[in-house]
Formats: structure tokens, C-alpha cells, sequence
């Protein structure tokens, strides 16, 4: 066996590389991709090449994953919500997300903006969750679509939080902003990366962050925790994944160009700019996040009853 994976290790890898996203064109995972594609290329000696499948959630990009050979040379870039919530949201899916592919790791993650329009009375969380009690089922917000990881976060933030808030989902996190802009959603659940601009040029009001620690691009805003809502900490995380059956000398391969590629200039002031943060996480607690958020994410939509749309 030491000679095989020695021999793997060697010859690895032996043609161009295929990264699967599960998702379309321009947004944070096609972007975080095509960026570690370049960086990772050079040090691999082959090229790194980007290829989209769209559809069903992710899970038709997943399942194309899942079911390549196990020999590295197709990888998967997924966030972590959206591989987690599919798991739970679809009845019926043609591969085993326990099983059939391993997270090599968490690349970087950025946390979620609790958001409130301007003209709703609320400086604080606090001050939402009195008013949202105050007022059951008046108030609204707005997502990027039914099943999406922000809009389950806010699920679980209304359970922890006992308030009733009504959802308004949108065909993706920009329209949803928009309306949310022009004062016809009075609150919002979203990713830093979309949530930051409108925040900076005071469209909207960031009430607290969903990171395990303030941002220092917003340095007075409190985390969801410091709010009062205990263990809440939730951060769009980005993984590299392969097919489970890749042999661990290749899994650790990947691991060290993976987290060499964070550390150049080009990725850092990429993660930076968006106000994201590197995780760079081992196997071991990559695959622990995954089975973490698989039962959290199966709670929170047993109780709520989301079904995809």
C-alpha cells in the first residue's frame, strides 16, 4: 500500500485538471474558483479548468462530482450551505452526500449581514426582535430564494429568537437587496460579500454579523452571538471537495496547493476586498463541518417545512 500511494503521488497529476461549480457564472463560488484555479495551477504543473453545471440546486454539479473517477483529477468547489441544504431539501438524490465525496477543505468564508431599511425604527437585533414581537407576522424579509443558506440561517434565527417574521423570496440575493434598497423588504439575511455596499453607503443598516467574531470592516457592528442569541455563528463557507474514493495521498496533495494558493497576493486581496476570511481547515474538520451542518440544516427545514422550489 505504501508503494501504491507513493507511485500515486508521483504521477499526480497526469493531465488537466477539472473543477466543477455547481453553480452559474459570476457569482462568489464561479469567482473564488477561477481565482484558486490560477493560483493552484503553476505548482500543480497542470492546467486548472473551470467547468460550470447548473441546475437542481447544485446538486446536478454535485452529482457529476460525485460520480468521476477517484484519481483528483476532477475537484468540486461548492459552498458549504448550498451542498448541506440540498442534502436536506431534496427528497431524492442520486448520490449519498455522506459518503460519496470527501471535503479536502473550508477555503474562506464570509459571515452573513443582518440588515434592517432605514426607515424601520430598530438601531440594534434587539431592538428587531422587540418590534418583530411587538408586531407578529407584520414585518417582512427578504431572501434569495426558498432553501438558500441565508434564508435558512434566518429560520433558525427566528426559532432561536421566538419571533415571526414573514419571508418574502426573490430569483437570487440581487433582487432581493434591491427591494430591500428601495424600502419594500424591511429586513434581510445576506451574504457579506453582497450585503457590504449598500451598508457602506448607508442604503441599509447592518444590525449584526453572523461571523464567531466582529468584522473589521465593521467593527461596530455585533456578532449575533453578542446579541444575545447563543451558539448562533454561521459563515458562507466555500470547500474543495473530490469523490470519496480518492486515495489520502492525493487528498493531501490537493490540501497543500489549496492552502498555498490562499496565501498569494492575488487570492488574499481578493478574500479581503469581499470581507471574507480564510478558513483553510484539515480534512478531518472540514468533514466535521460538513456533518455538523448536514443535522443542523435537517432540523431547521424539518421544522420550518421549506421544500425547494
Amino acid at each position: 500500500m505504501l508503494h501504491a500511494g507513493a507511485h500515486a503521488q508521483q504521477n499526480y497529476p497526469s493531465k488537466p485538471i477539472r473543477l466543477i461549480v455547481p453553480l452559474a457564472p459570476g457569482g462568489p463560488s464561479d469567482i473564488l474558483a477561477r481565482t484558486m484555479a490560477q493560483a493552484m495551477s503553476p505548482s500543480l504543473g497542470q492546467t486548472i479548468v473551470v467547468d460550470n453545471r447548473t441546475g437542481a440546486g447544485g446538486t446536478i454539479g454535485i452529482d457529476i462530482a460525485a460520480k468521476s473517477p477517484p484519481d483528483g483529477h476532477t475537484i468540486l468547489l461548492v459552498a458549504l450551505a448550498t451542498y448541506t441544504v440540498t442534502a436536506n431539501l431534496y427528497p431524492k438524490l442520486p448520490y449519498d452526500a455522506r459518503r460519496d465525496l470527501a471535503p479536502i477543505s473550508i477555503l474562506a468564508g464570509a459571515p452573513y449581514l443582518l440588515t434592517a431599511h432605514p426607515a424601520l425604527p430598530v438601531r440594534s437585533a434587539q431592538d428587531l426582535v422587540a418590534l418583530a414581537k411587538a408586531r407578529p407576522n407584520q414585518l417582512n424579509y427578504g431572501s434569495g430564494g426558498l432553501g438558500t443558506g441565508p434564508q435558512l440561517a434566518m429560520e433558525l434565527w427566528k426559532i432561536r429568537t421566538g419571533v415571526r417574521i414573514e419571508h418574502i423570496p426573490y430569483k437570487g440575493t440581487g433582487p432581493a437587496l434591491t427591494d430591500q434598497m428601495a424600502g419594500h423588504v424591511q429586513v434581510g439575511l445576506f451574504n457579506m460579500i453582497a450585503a457590504l455596499p449598500p451598508v457602506q453607503s448607508g442604503k441599509l443598516r447592518a444590525l449584526a454579523i453572523s461571523g464567531g467574531r466582529r468584522s473589521p470592516l465593521l467593527p461596530n457592528v455585533p456578532t449575533i452571538t453578542e446579541t444575545g442569541v447563543e451558539g448562533f455563528e454561521d459563515v458562507g463557507g466555500h470547500m474543495l471537495m473530490v469523490p470519496g474514493a480518492t486515495p489520502k495521498d492525493i487528498v493531501a496533495r490537493l490540501h497543500r496547493e489549496a492552502l498555498k494558493a490562499l496565501q498569494t497576493p492575488e487570492v488574499l486581496a481578493r478574500l479581503k476586498s469581499e470581507g471574507a476570511e480564510i478558513i483553510a481547515n484539515t480534512p478531518e474538520e472540514a468533514a466535521s463541518s460538513v456533518r455538523r451542518d448536514l443535522e443542523k440544516w435537517g432540523e431547521v427545514i424539518r421544522r420550518t417545512g421549506v421544500r425547494p422550489e
